[in-house]
């Protein structure tokens, strides 16, 4: 997606802590599509099928809203990584996350390219896990934090990186290792290959303590504006 010279940058971010029940999961599921069903399907824990079907619900909300048109006619097109975008003309960029008990969508305006990602903020990470995942410069800096902060801070910094590869749409497929965050004045900045590129910028946004969320997006205008809301399910259900 090329900027537009005359748009300002800006990021909606809707957040949504959406209720554990059956009634309301099967509502949601209505305006999924065949293939988002069967994915449900597949999963093995009854938590993360949830937490998948509650994301394309709030997804399907939000781009449906922007678009004028129901959610279940919301076309999305995944690529061979799995990147959704919006099969319309001038579509948005967009990112979804999800994590057990929280969905967050991020949409942007006059941007190159978006990624959010949400982490549950208890989640334990293994020693092996860090390693796969963490430069030698980001270990240290690990290391040197007090106890009680380093896993918290562990999990803010895999966030970071995967925002950051969502937004290129690559996943997983790149080494994470490739992507190296450092702090300035208490910002997240990104270089890779030890050059820092100025069109990118990271956040990492208030979500509550239960969860840690971080947002990636490249634009050339510097830091685009957020408005962030708390996605409150409007719709209701018929008896």
């Amino acid at each position: 997606m090329q900027q537009s010279e005359n748009q300002l940058p800006a990021i909606d971010i809707a957040l949504w802590q959406y209720p554990k029940n059956e009634r309301d999961r099967n509502r949601w599921m209505r305006s999924l599509s065949a293939n988002e069903l069967e994915r449900a399907t597949a999963y093995r824990f009854d938590r993360d099928r949830t937490s998948f079907i509650a994301g394309r619900y709030l997804l399907r909300r939000i781009l449906s809203a922007r678009a004028g048109i129901e959610p279940g006619d919301v076309m999305l097109l995944a690529d061979e990584r799995g990147r959704l975008t919006l099969d319309r003309r001038d579509a948005p960029q967009f990112s979804l996350a999800n994590a057990d008990g929280l969905v967050a969508v991020a949409v942007a305006s006059g941007c190159e390219c978006v990624g959010i990602d949400c982490e549950r903020a208890d989640a334990e990470i293994e020693e092996a896990a860090l390693e796969a995942y963490c430069s030698a410069d980001e270990r240290r800096w690990l290391d040197h934090l007090p106890m009680r902060e380093r896993p918290r801070a562990a999990v803010a910094l895999w966030a970071l990186k995967e925002s950051h590869l969502k937004a290129l749409g690559v996943g997983l497929a790149e080494d994470p290792r490739n992507v190296t965050f450092s702090w300035e004045d208490g910002t997240p900045v990104a270089a890779k290959g030890g050059t820092v590129d100025r069109r990118w910028h990271h956040r990492l946004i208030e979500g509550g303590s239960q969860h840690v969320i971080a947002l990636a997006v490249r634009s050339q205008s510097g830091f685009p504006g957020i408005r962030m809301t708390m996605f409150q399910d409007d719709i209701i259900p018929s008896e």
